[in-house]
This record gives C-alpha cells, sequence and structure tokens, in this order.
C-alpha cells in the first residue's frame, strides 16, 4: 500500500507526508528559522554591548580633562590664599593647560599614526598622572606649573584620539552617538571635579586644594585596565595591511557579515588611496585639495566656535559670574557650580539620544542659537541690574542654559564631525589640528577672562561671548553638511563634490555612486 505524497513528499517520523498542504508541518525547519532569529538577535545585543564598552572605555581619558576643568574652578580659590599668588598668575595657571594641551594634540596625530589609536590612549593616561602627581605634592607655584603642563599634554593626547577611535570602531548607524560619549565623559568629569571642591572645601587651604588635584588620579588606573579589553581600531590595521585582524574587529563591532566585507573593503579602498600618496600628510594639510580645504576649514572653524563662545568661561569661571551677581559664600558658591555640572551633565543624554535620528547640523542650529539667547541675557542681567536674589537666580538660570544648550550641540557634535569628515591617510593629524585650534581658543579664554571683566565688566565680556556664538549660527549653516547615516568614506566624497554648498545633504545614492565611481577608477 503506497502514501499519496503531497507537496515535496517529505515524510515525518510517523511516515506521514509532510506536504505544503498536509496540516502536519515540519517541525525542524520552523525551529531552524526560530533558531535562527534567535541567534541573529543574540548576535545583535552582543555587538551593540561590546561597541558601547568599547566607546565608554575609550572615552575615560576625557574624564580627566572634564575633572580638571571642573575641580580647577574651585580649588584655585584655595591655591591663591595657600600659596598667595596674583590674580594674573591664576589666570596663567587656569589656563596654560589648554595652551600646552595642544603639543599632546600635535604629537598625538603623529604617534596614533605609528602606535596606533589605543596605545596613544595608554600614552594620554600615563603623562596626565605624571602631571596629576606633581601638582598634588607641588610646594610651590612653580612645581605646580611643571605638573599642569604634564598634565595638559597628556589630556591634549586623550582629547584628539578618543573620538577618532570610537568614530573607526563604530557601525554607521550609531556613529553620532557613540562618538559622543568623550563629550558625555567631560561633562561627568566636570561633575565630579564641582562635587569635589564641594566635599573637601571644609579642609584647611593647604590640603583640601591637594586632596581635590589628587582624586584626578583615579580614572587613569580604569583606564589601563581598559587596554586590555578594547580592540585596536580597523582602519589603523588596514593602513598597516593586517587584514585578517582588522576584519575580526569588524565582526566584533557590526551586526551583518555582509556590511563588515563591505566596510573592509571601502576601508582598504580608502587605504589604497591614501598608500598611493607620495607627498608627506603634512605637506597636504599645507598645501590641501579644495576638498581637503574645505574640510580643514569646517573641522577647525567648528572647533574654534565651540570655545571661543565662553563655555570655558561659564564654567572654570562660574564662582566669579556668580559673585559678581551677589554670591559672597564660598559654600555656596561651589554648590552654584554644582548645578551648572548637574545641567551640563544631563544635557549631553539629550544630544546621545538625538544625533543618529535628528542629525548633526538641527542639533548645532538648536544649540548655537540657544547659546547667543543665553549669553546675551547673562550679559543683560549682570549689566543692567544690581546685586541681589532675582539677578543670583538669573544668572544661574541663564548659565544653566547656557550650558544646557552647549551639551545639546555644539559641545558633542563638534568631536563628531571633525572624527568623521578627514580622508583616512590625514584623519589623525588632520584632527589634531581641528583638537589644537579647540584648545588654543580654550586657553586664550580661560587667560584672558579676569582681564577682559577687569576692563569690560562681566557683564560685558557675555555681550561679547553672545556675538561671537551669533557668528558660530552663520558658520553652521553655511559651511556644515550633515553627515548622519553616512559612512566614513562616504563621507569623504560630500567634500569631493565642488557643487555642495551651505551645508545641504547629498543624497546617498549619489554618494554610493561616487564611491562606486572612485573604486573603478583604483582598479
Amino acid at each position: 500500500m503506497g502514501f499519496q505524497e503531497n507537496g515535496n513528499g517529505d515524510l515525518g517520523l510517523s511516515q506521514i507526508p509532510l506536504g505544503t498542504k498536509n496540516k502536519y508541518k515540519r517541525m525542524s525547519s520552523e525551529f531552524a528559522d526560530d533558531n535562527g532569529d534567535i541567534l541573529q538577535q543574540e548576535r545583535r545585543n552582543s555587538t551593540r554591548k561590546y561597541v558601547i564598552a568599547c566607546a565608554i572605555f575609550a572615552s575615560l581619558n576625557n574624564v580627566l580633562l572634564g575633572y580638571d576643568v571642573g575641580v580647577m574652578s574651585g580649588a584655585v580659590i584655595f591655591i591663591k590664599e595657600d600659596l598667595n599668588i596674583s590674580e594674573v598668575q591664576v589666570e596663567f595657571l587656569v589656563g596654560i593647560l589648554s595652551i600646552v594641551s595642544l603639543l599632546g594634540s600635535l604629537g598625538g596625530g603623529r604617534t596614533s599614526d605609528i602606535i596606533g589609536r589605543k596605545w596613544t590612549m595608554a600614552l594620554a593616561a600615563v603623562v596626565f598622572q605624571a602631571g596629576a602627581l606633581t601638582m598634588t605634592l607641588a610646594p610651590s607655584y612653580a612645581v605646580l606649573m611643571i605638573g599642569r603642563i604634564l598634565a595638559g599634554i597628556g589630556i591634549g593626547f586623550g582629547v584628539m584620539i578618543s573620538p577618532i577611535y570610537i568614530a573607526e570602531i563604530s557601525p554607521n548607524v550609531s556613529r553620532g552617538s557613540l562618538t559622543t560619549y568623550p563629550e558625555i565623559f567631560i561633562n561627568v568629569g566636570i561633575l565630579l571635579g564641582y562635587v569635589s571642591n564641594y566635599a573637601f572645601s571644609g579642609f584647611s587651604a593647604h590640603i583640601n586644594w591637594r586632596v581635590m588635584l589628587a582624586v584626578g588620579i583615579l580614572p587613569a588606573v580604569f583606564i589601563g585596565f581598559a587596554l586590555f579589553v578594547i580592540p585596536e581600531s580597523p582602519r589603523w590595521l588596514v593602513m598597516q595591511n593586517r587584514i585578517d585582524e582588522a576584519r575580526a574587529v569588524l565582526l566584533k563591532t557590526n551586526e551583518d557579515e555582509k556590511e563588515v566585507e563591505e566596510r573592509l573593503a571601502e576601508i582598504q579602498q580608502a587605504a589604497g588611496f591614501a598608500n598611493c600618496e607620495e607627498q608627506p600628510v603634512w605637506r597636504e594639510l599645507l598645501f590641501p585639495s579644495p576638498a581637503l580645504r574645505r574640510m580643514l576649514i569646517t573641522g577647525i572653524g567648528i572647533q574654534c566656535f565651540q570655545q571661543i563662545s565662553g563655555i570655558d568661561a561659564s564654567v572654570y569661571y562660574s564662582p566669579e559670574i556668580f559673585q559678581a551677581a551677589g554670591v559672597e559664600d564660598k559654600s555656596k558658591l561651589l554648590a552654584a557650580t554644582v548645578v551648572v555640572g548637574i545641567t551640563k551633565t544631563i544635557f549631553i543624554l539629550v544630544a546621545l539620544i538625538l544625533i543618529d535620528k535628528l542629525g548633526r547640523k538641527p542639533l548645532l542650529f538648536i544649540s548655537t542659537i540657544g547659546m547667543t539667547v543665553c549669553l546675551f541675557s547673562i550679559g543683560v542681567t549682570l549689566s543692567l541690574f544690581g546685586q541681589g536674589p532675582l539677578v543670583i537666580a538669573l544668572s544661574i538660570l541663564f548659565v544653566c542654559g547656557n550650558v544646557a544648550f552647549f551639551s545639546v550641540g555644539l559641545g558633542p557634535v563638534c568631536w563628531v564631525l571633525t572624527s568623521e569628515i578627514f580622508p583616512l591617510r590625514v584623519r589623525a593629524q588632520a584632527s589634531a589640528l581641528g583638537a589644537v585650534g579647540n584648545r588654543v581658543c580654550s586657553g586664550l579664554v580661560a587667560m584672558s577672562f579676569l582681564s577682559v571683566t577687569r576692563a569690560i565688566t562681566v557683564g560685558g565680556a557675555f555681550f561679547l561671548f553672545s556675538g561671537v556664538s551669533a557668528l558660530a549660527v552663520v558658520f553652521v549653516y553655511t559651511l556644515v553638511p550633515e553627515t548622519k547615516g553616512k559612512s566614513l568614506e562616504q563621507i569623504e566624497m560630500i567634500f569631493q563634490n565642488e557643487h555642495q554648498r551651505h551645508g545641504s545633504e547629498m543624497e546617498l545614492a549619489d554618494v554610493e555612486q561616487l564611491v562606486k565611481n572612485k573604486t573603478g577608477l583604483t582598479k
């Protein structure tokens, strides 16, 4: 007696036909589909957690910068009292870190091309630790300055390499939010610095500022552990012709194996063009092509605007701002700075959520316009009114508003853009130039703020900052493109297009076609 076969004629365990029309289904195929979905989901979750862990560990160096900025705003009050230094020496002490950090940023660009992104982060931590320890034990102003210089060089290494590393290991869809992690950790560091000021202010003036600075050594310890967890950048590995290692890293940081091969092909393509160039990188940066010139103007310009709009004045000198409004008690001054730090940290999370959804350029518009309004309002409050509870409340409100708008856009997006827009061959050293511009402008603001306020009042200084912030709005509209959702190699092609103007966004298909054309030329 035979069996009637339906559909594909497969027989089940009871020799019952398992055709497509039979009510008995092959369960193994369903299990296979379910298992495939489960495995895919597990891979997706594992990849996401791994990339986030890498971004967190790579951002730890930025805690050091943030902590120094936050803690020094309160520590200088007691350093001035303990070491009996002048106001000019205070300005120099505060601002010198930003100036000398440009040495670290310049050196970091070259170092990261030689020893890799990962070990440049390690070098940054070691140099900063040496500086922090020197400052903690400093018996005099001269020794304190030596420690400050070492710490600045270490910070210079760290702030320029972290965004580059994260951008180079991140998937396209989440690169923006992940590259904001360094700015998040800067804000966490600033908040920790403010809390440290408040917590240790009760000690004697000879001890408290030393304890405040010593606490800054602790984050560097975790960086040592991080080196055993994070991989090297796949793009740097390709530049070193270590293709298999690069593929292994991409497999850990991307969910789709097909996307891994596409990304690897694009990176090899970019690296191939880089290796074909005979002139040194420094010569290419000094005499750039039109496309690279636009990249440099955009990258360095946005870095400079981030600082000359006065954010360091709001953070370093917030006690002086609140004193001008009428706050006299030191504990209340430091408590008010904690409020500023909390605000700055909370609003960076808004950028984390929106940067890959709303995009880079809209956040920059919101940020720079909001900062302009808040900076102008600080100037009006301190110039047109006297001192009193209302002026104090308005000053705290507008300072918090300024740092909030900064954290939403200009703070994190600045670093995201400079890690995205440059070609692989010059990325590290071009980004280093942007970091140098950032640090120089930061130092100039920090070292001149007190002198400027003596000349044109605190309110006048903030009118000046509001004018600079207004110029930043124009700069963003004119020169900054949207890079959301594009690969690093596709972003390069945006700047290659001579007709890309006013920050308008190219269609993704057009960019992909340009990449294909470039690939064909190479072949």
